[in-house]
């Protein structure tokens, strides 16, 4: 795993899982920048539901392993869009980074992803659920530890991750 170069961690999980909010909380306090790769998409490319509305799912996700390449190599907390383990390419980059999976239940999420920015989980919480049901197993063996968010505060999942990255 990755000690001194490159990604601090990144952090991988269901759509409304909390993997930006949380990463700007552990970016404060282990004084490091955090990379959003959605928000690396959106700069340079535009919305993502527009990507995908134009050009399709295969080339965002092309899209996206480029982003994560380029962000891991930086020093900083990495947080990764829902699908982006769905790419081998990106299962691939990560092999070599500390990597945690942050999960929410389906009565949590539900608020979270109301308002229809996700282009995969537009349809609802039966859409999200399905959807989580087919990456749980790459999250999974993708992650070093998995932290619940449902009910907890961010911040404290923030500092749950700072202890075990010390470790």
């Amino acid at each position: 795993m990755s000690e001194g170069t490159g990604a601090v961690v990144v952090l991988i999980g269901a759509p409304g899982a909390g993997k930006t909010r949380t990463g700007k909380r552990l970016a404060r306090l282990l004084g490091v920048p955090i990379i959003d790769t959605d928000g690396r998409i959106v700069a340079e490319h535009g919305p993502i539901a527009g990507i995908f509305e134009q050009h399709g799912e295969p080339h965002f996700r092309a899209l996206e392993r480029e982003v994560v390449a380029a962000a891991l190599l930086e020093p900083a907390i990495v947080t990764l869009g829902g699908g982006a383990v769905l790419d081998e390419g990106t299962q691939a980059l990560l092999a070599d980074h500390r990597v945690v999976q942050l999960t929410v239940s389906p009565e949590a999420v539900a608020a979270r992803i109301a308002g229809g920015k996700r282009p995969l989980v537009k349809d609802g919480i039966g859409a999200w659920t399905a959807l989580v049901q087919k990456r749980q197993p790459i999250y999974d063996r993708l992650s070093h530890l998995t932290i619940d968010t449902s009910h907890r505060p961010l911040d404290g999942v923030a500092q749950e991750i700072a202890d075990w990255l010390s470790t």
